[in-house]
């Protein structure tokens, strides 16, 4: 059986000093050159580990995008 996770609890950021995006969840940090695909990253992670993480579109992920 998988846990679902909140959406709330994903991060997504820009990497300084680096091409692209990282989200962090769970303890799991993932990369991509979008935030979309950072987010993809981090469902397929948790899907390993026994989460699951809702699919939503890159219009979504640029919403969770901070900016540190």
């Amino acid at each position: 059986m998988t846990k679902k996770v909140d959406i709330r609890r994903v991060k997504i950021f820009k990497i300084r000093n680096r091409r692209g995006y990282a989200c962090l969840c769970l303890n799991h940090l993932t990369e991509g050159r979008t935030p979309y695909e950072a987010y993809r990253r981090m469902v397929k992670a948790l899907r390993r580990s026994g989460f699951l993480l809702k699919d939503i579109s890159a219009k979504g992920t640029a919403k969770l995008v901070t900016f540190i």
